[in-house]
C-alpha cells in the first residue's frame, strides 16, 4: 500500500499555528512516499510569509513536492505579477512552477499552474488552465510505470463541487479534466475550495476523481482545518480528511474509490522526450 499526505492553502501570514505544528508531527508520525501541497502557502506573497512557508516545507519529511496557488504572487508588486509572479515563490520554496514532476515505481505526480499573476477578467483569484500544458502533463502521465498511481496537481478544482463555499472557475477546467482522465490519470489533487472532497470525472468507461484538500489556516469558510491522507493499493484508493479537534488532529471524513483497472499494462506508444523527462524527475 502506498501513502500520500496532501496539505493545501496554509496561507502563512494568516495560517492557523497550532494546527501547522500539529501537521508537522503527524507527517513525521506517518510514514509516507510523498508530501504533496497544493499551492497558497502564503495569504499575500510577501517575503516574511514565504519565509515562513518554506521553512515549514523545509522541516516536512521528504520527498516533498508544491505547487503555485493564487495566493502565491506577489501581491505588493504589479511589475512582479506582470513580469514574474513565480519568481518569489520558486527561490523561498525550492520548487519550479511549471513541468514539476515526481516519479517513483509505485507513484506519479505532474503539476499544472492554474493560477495567474492577472489575467482578463476581474477576479484575478479564479483559475486558468492551458490546454497545451494540459496536453503536455497528460502524456507524461500516460507513461508511469504499469501499475503505478497517476496523480495530476494543481491549484484549482479542473470541475466545480456543489456546495463548496467558493468556485475555481477554472476556464477550460473541464476539457482538461477530460483530457486527464482519457490519459489514464487516478486522481486530480487541488485545494482552493478550503474543504475536502472526492468526487468522479466519468469518461466512457473510464474514472478518474477529483480530490480537493482543505486548509491549514485561518480562513477555514465553516470547516474546520484539515488535510487529506490519501492511501492505495491495486484495487482501492482511500482518502481520509485528518480533520482539527481543536487541539489535535484525527480521522473525519473518508471516501473509498474504487481504482481504475486500465493503467495496469505498459503504455503501448512511449514518448521519448516523456522518457527522457523521467530521468530528471524527483526534483
Amino acid at each position: 500500500m502506498g501513502r500520500i499526505l496532501q496539505f493545501s492553502d496554509v496561507h502563512f501570514g494568516c495560517e492557523h499555528r497550532r494546527a501547522c505544528a500539529a501537521a508537522l508531527e503527524y507527517a513525521h508520525g506517518t510514514p509516507s512516499d510523498l508530501i504533496l501541497i497544493t499551492g497558497d502557502v502564503t495569504q499575500k506573497g510577501f517575503p516574511d510569509e514565504f519565509a515562513a512557508a518554506g521553512d515549514w516545507i523545509r522541516r516536512m519529511p521528504e520527498p516533498t513536492f508544491v505547487i503555485v496557488g493564487n495566493h502565491d504572487v506577489p501581491y505588493w508588486s504589479l511589475t512582479a505579477r506582470l513580469f514574474h509572479p513565480w519568481k518569489a515563490f520558486e527561490q523561498a520554496i525550492g520548487h519550479p512552477a511549471h513541468d514539476h514532476q515526481f516519479l517513483s515505481p509505485s507513484l506519479m505526480v505532474r503539476g499544472v499552474v492554474t493560477a495567474r499573476g492577472w489575467q482578463a477578467r476581474p477576479n484575478w483569484s479564479k483559475g486558468v488552465i492551458d490546454l497545451a500544458q494540459t496536453r503536455k502533463a497528460a502524456e507524461a502521465l500516460r507513461q508511469a510505470p504499469a501499475g503505478a498511481l497517476r496523480i495530476l496537481a494543481c491549484h484549482h478544482p479542473l470541475v466545480e463541487m456543489i456546495g463548496t463555499p467558493m468556485t475555481g472557475d477554472v476556464k477550460r477546467g473541464d476539457d482538461a479534466a477530460l483530457i486527464f482522465a482519457e490519459a489514464g490519470v487516478d486522481l486530480i489533487t487541488t485545494g482552493h475550495v478550503h474543504v475536502p472532497f472526492a468526487l468522479p470525472i466519468n469518461v466512457g468507461d473510464h474514472c478518474s476523481y477529483a480530490v480537493g484538500c482543505g486548509t491549514l489556516s485561518h480562513r477555514e469558510r465553516g470547516a474546520p482545518p484539515s488535510f487529506n491522507q490519501i492511501e492505495w493499493d491495486a484495487g482501492e484508493i482511500v482518502v481520509t480528511a485528518i480533520a482539527w479537534t481543536g487541539d489535535r488532529f484525527e480521522p473525519g471524513q473518508v471516501w473509498q474509490l474504487p481504482r481504475r483497472q486500465d493503467t495496469r499494462k505498459p503504455s503501448t506508444a512511449p514518448d521519448p522526450n516523456v522518457a527522457g523527462e523521467r530521468e530528471r524527475a524527483a526534483t
